[in-house]
């Protein structure tokens, strides 16, 4: 079976790739059928050289591949049909802007299968950026409070060559007396937690965090029960609310009126309570003054997250009175940062971590005869049509 590494050619570039060269040298190993071609690229993090170094072939005409391996949305000139797709497509959600790309999919006969949807039968993700999301996230909020109020000056991560040298810029800072709040308990909340344990941040149960004062900064993980309760009063379940999150409403803003900087990595699910809304931020209990987004979901359960930021340019200020965009440092403003590809700051490690994880979970389903539904559950297109497990695909490829 021949794969082909295609070129990123979404914009704003993103460097990552889905295998390293090494990395690639590891998968021809453990799976000898398997043969690897790389699409010519000048945007990678890894150039084209190394991998010819390593042995493997780099052409500007992969059209003769079986599988097409790629990080972000496929431009719907760059599809060839007849062939089968993996990359992140930004569909299942019924994302409007991919809705064209989604339609070409299914039009040109293309097997389309999704970094997000190669899952456990239990549902959980097997693959993904989230830790680096983490990182990189939390290393921005830490930015931000240094930037804002005049602490101390970390450059970019994209200006670095990779994690240990975020750390190394970690290492020469001193944190102020603050409270962190930190939500979720994925690949993405535990990214950031790597970043505030480095930091040497003491980590305090939530009961702690909402009645005591600190001479030290002090970071609190949360969970979903945590932040959320049920409308009636009654004790509430995990399973539950991610079956039904109807009868659950939020319980954030005891730790807003104890929070200074606010890391969300949560996951939020559709039905979901908004952690805050505008008028919570708007009450003079609301503490908070710098939110790191991690998630990202512009409309959704963060209010001050109206946009998204750029890499470029990851930070503004949000006035909760006036409910408007102002500048970062803006006086009684919300510093928000919610980039919402923060991998692309560190290609090279998101990289290799990506690719160890492909290898484990991924590859070996196209050599088993997929014993465990791996690919069958990512399957989101086949012979011209929605696999019936994303069915209600339908209304939104028929451009509804």
């Amino acid at each position: 079976m021949k794969f082909a590494i295609i070129k990123e050619r979404k914009n704003p570039p993103d460097r990552r790739v889905v295998f390293p060269p090494e990395k690639l040298v590891e998968a021809s190993a453990l799976f000898p059928d398997a043969e690897f071609i790389i699409e010519s690229s000048d945007i990678r993090v890894f150039p084209d050289e190394a991998y010819e170094k390593l042995g493997f072939k780099v052409t500007d005409d992969v059209s003769d591949a079986d599988v097409f391996l790629g990080v972000k949305e496929v431009p719907v000139d760059a599809l060839i049909p007849n062939k089968k797709y993996i990359f992140f497509s930004h569909t299942i959600k019924k994302q409007p802007q991919n809705q064209k790309l989604l339609q070409a999919i299914l039009e040109n006969n293309i097997v389309l299968l999704d970094h997000e949807t190669m899952v456990r039968k239990s549902g959980s993700r097997l693959i993904g950026f989230g830790r680096y999301a983490g990182l990189v996230g939390a290393y921005n909020g830490i930015r931000a409070l240094g930037l804002r109020d005049k602490l101390f000056n970390l450059p970019k991560v994209e200006t670095l060559a990779d994690l240990n040298e975020v750390k190394s810029e970690l290492d020469k800072i001193t944190m102020p007396p603050i409270k962190i709040l930190l939500s979720g308990t994925g690949k993405v909340a535990h990214g950031a937690k790597e970043i505030l344990d480095h930091l040497k941040i003491k980590e305090i149960g939530d009961a702690l965090y909402l009645t005591a004062k600190f001479t030290e900064p002090v970071y609190c993980m949360v969970d979903v029960m945590e932040y959320n309760k049920r409308k009636d009063g009654k004790v509430g379940y995990k399973q539950q609310f991610y079956k039904d999150p109807s009868e659950y409403e939020s319980n954030f803003m005891p730790y807003a009126k104890q929070t200074d900087l606010f890391m969300a990595g949560h996951f939020y699910g559709n039905g979901a309570p908004f952690l805050f809304t505008k008028e919570d931020a708007k009450s003079p209990d609301f503490n908070i003054s710098i939110v790191a987004d991690i998630s990202c979901d512009v409309g959704g359960p963060v209010a001050s997250t109206i946009r998204a930021s750029t890499i470029a340019e990851p930070f503004y200020g949000y006035d909760a009175q006036q409910e408007k965009e102002v500048a970062f440092d803006a006086k009684n403003a919300i510093t928000v940062m919610a980039v919402d590809n923060l991998p692309c700051e560190l290609p090279k490690d998101a990289s290799d971590g990506f690719a160890d994880m492909f290898i484990k979970h991924v590859l070996p389903a196209f050599f088993n005869n997929d014993e465990n539904g791996i690919l069958k559950r990512a399957k989101i297109t086949e012979n011209g049509k929605l696999t019936k497990r994303f069915a209600y695909l339908q209304d939104y490829a028929d451009g509804k």
